[in-house]
């Protein structure tokens, strides 16, 4: 059932908010055992804000958005007296004193808080393990993961462990998840939403993006009319638009040109089978009256344009860039915040690894590659002069074995591939802050889901809705579900 259906139910009691988190409860005692998507469940508090909803109702209080709604929370973020440790040691038992600002209008708008959901560490990962509570696993298939870092979240809405899942996305980690488990997420624009990670500073804290999980578009929608708007905390979040994205749901654009592409000058290999299904996908969406054609992204070639009247140098591949980023900002917040020598012997191997690389580059790669993102958000602005929606794969592979390293190679129609590459269509809209939504487009012959990524111009996340809203009721995905049995 969908979030706006429980809603529903919940304000006439043709259901209970306390029927449906008990249900849910139970499914979550006999199915988490298996998946591990959820590493801190909440249930006494989830049965006493169920309660509570339900007495509301019947007194004809005031109800929010999401009313008696049960939702899961990614384990990177904060909530005030749960435990948070964002899936490293270090922050085993970690009790956050308030919520992070997502989790308060949350709260505000009424859910039943299930518990947190599992992450690799500080999300650094597109495959979600860590050394507290071990690996997640992919509902369709035991042996692989569900994705990361939202592994949690996503693994728990396709198993029917929460209707609404909140989740983080740095890089892919909404996307990534949502293709390789089989759900709807969207990353909404950058500063749409008060953003989760700020505490990391610099660079890192402008790719990422709060968003949501989900198995249906409307939900999406109505959870980003709940979270939307400014944040004195934030220096970044932007103004509440001034209209509802689910209201907008009803609406269809009569005209959109999409363009679609498979080369982004960072990819180096795509499995045959996604690149097919992906393209009968946006095909299907010329039934709407919307024109589809190829589109070329993050041109390889010298730039034309100056910087204080010297010529800039040649674009490098996108995955340089996510990789110096990423690298620096886990090195050095360690670093600085003194966690890194003290803790380093039990945290996980690879993310040592990514931040002894960090070590290794000096300030001037760090600001060259600062000045790369820029190029490439030029590259993408010059798409969406021409175009309104962007369609690629979501991932150029299905999801790999659940114990998949972040250095492992897979091969990939003869060529060996890694982390950057199976991502390569998702963060380059995170240097650039673009919205962008992983909507299930088929099957592969490995019986795993594939993931069609939606991407809007900036602040046009109502776009996004509306494509993905259409795809989903061409082509619906959610009569087919994983058997635990």
């Amino acid at each position: 059932m969908s979030a706006c259906d429980m809603i529903d139910k919940i304000k006439r009691q043709e259901l209970t908010s306390q029927e449906i988190t008990e249900a849910i409860i139970e499914r979550i005692e006999r199915i988490n055992p298996i998946i591990n998507a959820y590493c801190t469940p909440t249930f006494d508090l989830a049965r006493e804000t169920a309660k509570k909803a339900d007495e509301a109702v019947k007194k004809g209080e005031k109800l929010g958005l999401l009313h008696g709604v049960p939702t899961s929370i990614k384990d990177e973020v904060e909530t005030k007296g749960i435990r948070s440790t964002f899936g490293c040691v270090i922050f085993e038992n970690y009790i956050p004193e308030e919520d992070d600002v997502a989790v308060a209008r949350l709260k505000d708008a009424g859910i039943v808080m299930l518990g947190k959901t599992n992450t690799p560490a500080f999300g650094y990962a597109p495959i979600t393990n860590n050394k507290i509570f071990g690996p997640s696993k992919n509902p369709w298939d035991l042996t692989k993961t569900p994705g990361g870092s939202s592994g949690g979240a996503a693994a728990a809405c396709v198993a029917g462990l929460a209707p609404i899942n909140l989740g983080g996305d740095g890089g892919g980690s909404i996307r990534i998840p949502s293709s390789w488990s089989g759900c709807f997420g969207i990353k909404p624009t950058f500063g749409r939403v008060p953003h989760l990670f700020a505490k990391l500073g610099g660079t890192a804290a402008t790719l990422s993006q709060g968003g949501p999980l989900v198995r249906y578009v409307k939900d999406a929608a109505l959870y980003l009319d709940v979270v939307c708007g400014p944040h004195e905390s934030d220096k970044y979040s932007a103004p509440k638009p001034p209209y509802s994205f689910l209201e907008k749901l009803n609406e269809t654009p009569k005209k959109l040109k999409i363009g679609i592409t498979f080369d982004m000058n960072n990819v180096q290999a795509i499995d045959p089978e996604v690149r097919k299904i992906v393209l009968d996908s946006a095909e299907k969406l010329t039934q709407m009256g919307w024109t589809l054609e190829e589109s070329k992204l993050i041109n390889l070639k010298e730039s034309s344009k100056t910087l204080l009247g010297v010529k800039r140098p040649k674009l490098r591949s996108p995955s340089i860039v996510i990789g110096t980023i990423w690298a620096t900002s886990f090195a050095h917040v360690l670093k600085v915040t003194k966690l890194y020598n003290k803790w380093k012997d039990k945290m996980d191997d690879t993310l040592i690894t990514m931040c002894k690389m960090g070590e290794a580059f000096s300030a001037q790669d760090v600001k060259v590659a600062e000045l790369q993102i820029e190029m490439i958000n030029e590259n993408i602005a010059e798409h969406f002069k021409e175009y309104d929606i962007l369609i690629s794969p979501a991932t150029t592979i299905p999801a790999p074995p659940f114990d998949t390293t972040l250095l492992d190679l897979i091969e990939v129609d003869g060529r060996k591939t890694n982390s950057t590459d199976w991502a390569a269509f998702t963060y380059p809209f995170n240097f650039s802050g673009h919205p962008g939504a992983s909507i299930p487009c088929g099957w592969h012959s490995s019986g795993l889901p594939i993931g069609m990524q939606i991407v809007g111009k900036r602040w046009d996340e109502v776009t996004v809705l509306q494509v993905s809203k259409a795809f989903e009721e061409i082509a619906p995905w959610q009569d087919k579900k994983p058997n635990f049995n």
